[in-house]
């Protein structure tokens, strides 16, 4: 298969064409402008690379996904999601969240091109962060951006004990009582295991990625609130 360079013209080639070694690489170069990013997201592609490389684009295959069904809840979290002290907010503090995410050793590739590129995302609307406080201290959360009723996780923090979890599993609650369909893990870790994720054929994924993308929520899932605490309705039933 062929490596593609790509140029000023907003496409790109098909998912099919990625490389098998390494796995999904599917292009390098453009630009991270947000016409580009939702194109990208739309067809199931995604930048991944490290600060001073050139843009990688991503497909791989298998695809690593999760869907409301599957979600695993411990018997311990449904405790901590029940008793937690803390706050949990949604798109209250994007830039405060995107910057907590590089901090982490694991992300390391978000460089500042990166938190430019989703910050112009968030402004736009389509970006998206959950913050967990602790008073005025923020603790944990995650970032993302919606497809449709997709929801394609970024990456996530956590300052204090299950920080990630308790973001996560707030706002799992809150986009699936909105109608959220899936979400988009990409690669497969011990981290999105543990919480169900599973792979599938990248076929599969673009397929549901092509149903989902234009069932676009209603604008109250996405303006900043205070999230409610899950309650036992919302959440699968503890393993």
């Amino acid at each position: 298969m062929p490596f593609y360079q790509l140029d000023e013209e907003l496409l790109f080639p098909p998912v099919e064409h990625a490389l098998t070694d390494p796995d999904g690489l599917l292009a390098t170069g453009g630009d991270l402008s947000p016409a580009r990013l939702l194109l990208a997201y739309r067809e199931g592609i995604f930048p991944w690379y490290s600060p001073g490389e050139p843009i990688l684009w991503w497909s791989p295959d298998p695809r690593a996904v999760l869907y409301p069904a599957e979600v695993h809840v411990s018997r311990s979290l449904h405790k901590i999601l029940k008793k937690h002290p803390y706050r949990v907010t949604l798109n209250h503090a994007f830039a405060q969240v995107i910057r907590a995410c590089t901090e982490r050793d694991e992300g390391t590739w978000i460089g500042d091109d990166i938190v430019a590129a989703y910050s112009r995302l968030h402004q736009a609307g389509r970006a998206h962060s959950v913050e967990v406080w602790d008073d005025t201290a923020l603790v944990g959360g995650l970032y993302g951006l919606n497809t449709g009723s997709l929801f394609c996780g970024e990456s996530m923090f956590s300052r204090v004990s299950n920080g990630s979890k308790i973001a996560f599993m707030t706002f799992f609650a809150h986009f699936t009582g909105h109608g959220g369909a899936m979400f988009d893990c990409q690669i497969l870790n011990h981290y999105t295991e543990s919480l169900g994720a599973r792979e599938i054929p990248r076929r599969t994924f673009i397929r549901q990625l092509y149903q989902l993308r234009d069932n676009h929520l209603p604008q109250s899932c996405w303006q900043p609130q205070t999230l409610a605490r899950p309650v036992p309705s919302q959440l699968p039933p503890f393993l």
